[in-house]
């Protein structure tokens, strides 16, 4: 079943003006339920204006984001209920924390929702814990915890409204490597789980190679290609042209292709790649 699906969107800035500029033209797809959904593009081609159309914190200028088939913007004064649904983490979360303890900041989007008391303390608890924040951290301020701890405590108070789709857009955004990978393990831990939809925005192709189902590849503006991992990635080429790269172990199969060595192109992992490549070292010897 698809939880979101955009119909012919288009957003311009400063229509009718000097200083017109079309963010978006025409793009379409669905994501479907439980889905782990990838979104690349070089810089400006249109993927944080995307994501922010997809929770109503932008409205199109044309077409339609439906949620569950409804038309978000078909009562406007109920865009906000929209927000709890649909999830947003934008880049450099921890910029936006603003309340005395860790604890409060969490529990506001809760709060907001009208919950009980119990029941904001169960969702608050349960986002830290994915979010990969430690239990004695959230009486502190958020403005005491080092740069790692503020990013994790920003997406739990995302996580903790416990949206049917979490969007994040480049989450990993100035962390350090060790930083990244345990974000983003927690971020996949979350999916298995919870079993929403997740929309990662990044320019980090291993990390979506190694985490996406589906890629949606945005190219000035456009809707350049949607499908799976796999099938992206094994269009080196194609995505050359736009500015972009295939993950370096994919490049390594795509070049052994090139020499007429038969191995499979999808390769997304190094993993994947040193059993294809041990594959074919047998078939030799």
């Amino acid at each position: 079943m698809a939880v979101l699906k955009v119909e012919g969107l288009k957003l311009v800035y400063g229509a009718g003006t000097s200083f017109e500029k079309t963010a978006l033209s025409d793009v379409s797809f669905s994501v479907n339920e439980g889905e782990f959904i990838g979104i690349i593009g070089h810089t400006g081609s249109g993927k944080s204006t995307l994501v922010q159309l997809l929770n109503g914190l932008l409205k199109p200028t044309a077409g339609t984001v439906e949620l569950y088939g409804k038309n978000i913007w078909k009562e406007p004064k109920k865009i906000r209920q929209v927000r709890f649904k649909v999830g947003m983490v934008f880049q450099y979360p921890e910029y936006q924390l603003f309340e005395e303890t860790v604890y409060k900041d969490i529990a506001f989007g809760p709060a907001n929702m009208g919950l009980f008391e119990e029941e904001i303390d169960k969702k608050v608890r349960a986002a830290a814990e994915f979010a990969g924040l430690k239990e004695e951290l959230l009486e502190k301020s958020p403005f005491d915890l080092s740069g790692g701890e503020k990013r994790r405590a920003a997406i739990a108070g995302v996580m903790a409204m416990d949206p049917d789709v979490l969007i994040l857009d480049e989450p990993t955004a100035g962390l350090d490597p060790l930083g990244r990978d345990a974000l983003l393990s927690q971020i996949q831990s979350y999916h298995e789980v919870r079993k929403n939809t997740v929309i990662l925005v990044s320019h980090s192709m291993e990390d979506i190679a190694r985490m996406a189902d589906r890629v949606l590849v945005m190219n000035k503006g456009k809707k350049e290609m949607f499908d799976t991992t796999e099938n992206i990635f094994s269009q080196g080429k194609t995505l050359e042209k736009m500015g972009l790269r295939v993950p370096q172990i994919t490049r390594i199969m795509l070049l052994l292709r090139e020499k007429g060595i038969p191995v499979d192109t999808g390769v997304l992992t190094v993993e994947q790649g040193f059993r294809e490549i041990m594959h074919h070292m047998a078939l030799l010897s």
